[in-house]
């Protein structure tokens, strides 16, 4: 424990939350300061992380993810992610466009999964990204079809705005997901990325509700609604195959790791 009242826990947990902001790789001054540890404290908790196999040093002596943890990580939302792929590859298979699957986290969208298209759309998710619930069409709809103490708690706080498109009015955006709920579907136009339009719609699964979407050039947004009949179906596959039963997982010791004498 330190003077803050910090345990050990939390102050790995803030190293590691780090590379949260996407830095891919980061120093040991950077992971001090990010964590608000003392230099000498974070050389000794790297230092057990990486003996661990959640950091790595590369080439240059900075630290990045090491594989283990990534390994570790490549678990959380696997049966989603395993349930919706090949669902989703139908998806980017008959639409031809980048096809993605997120879940709330937070006052964020997390992106589970993606499958990029061809066609180079500006870029703003990646798997295991994260983007503002309000900016993003999978976003809204992931906010529309929640309880509506959630949408006013979200709504009250401060809007960031990606693109000068972004929604960001209170009263306007709750119109919306009202009309998103209604609908069925959301849609974006050059809210997160300019050159870009999105459209999405809910996947009803418990206890973690999803969506999936499109993202394609933003030239296409007056008719990418074309896309809704496949998008509900495949939504309602994802839905069907999710709610069969799994068998449970077989669990084996991890071996030690043998170091030579």
């Amino acid at each position: 424990m330190r003077g803050d009242g910090r345990t050990v826990t939390t102050k790995v947990l803030a190293l590691l939350g780090a590379f949260e902001s996407g830095q891919h790789a980061l120093s040991l001054s950077e992971l001090a300061q990010y964590a608000d540890v003392p230099l000498p404290t974070a050389h000794r908790l790297v230092g057990e992380l990486v003996e661990w196999g959640a950091l790595e040093r590369d080439d240059r002596g900075r630290y990045i993810v090491g594989l283990r943890l990534w390994g570790v990580a490549q678990n959380a939302g696997r049966h989603l992610r395993d349930t919706a792929r090949p669902h989703l590859q139908d998806l980017f298979s008959l639409t031809h466009e980048t096809a993605h699957l997120a879940i709330r986290d937070g006052d964020e969208a997390l992106y589970i999964d993606r499958i990029y298209g061809s066609t180079r759309v500006p870029r703003a998710s990646r798997v295991g990204g994260r983007l503002p619930l309000h900016a993003t069409a999978v976003g809204k709809v992931l906010l529309a079809y929640e309880e509506e103490w959630v949408r006013e708690a979200y709504l009250a706080h401060r809007l960031e705005a990606p693109t000068r498109h972004t929604h960001v009015n209170p009263g306007r955006l709750m119109a919306e997901l009202r009309k998103v709920r209604d609908e069925g579907y959301a849609t974006t136009q050059e809210e997160v990325r300019e050159g870009s339009c999105s459209i999405a719609v809910p996947v009803r699964l418990e206890p973690h509700p999803a969506a999936i979407g499109l993202v394609m050039l933003s030239n296409q947004g007056a008719v990418m609604t074309r896309h809704l009949p496949t998008l509900r179906g495949v939504a309602q596959r994802i839905e069907a195959a999710a709610a069969r039963p799994q068998p449970a997982p077989v669990l084996r010791p991890r071996r030690a790791t043998r170091h030579p004498r």
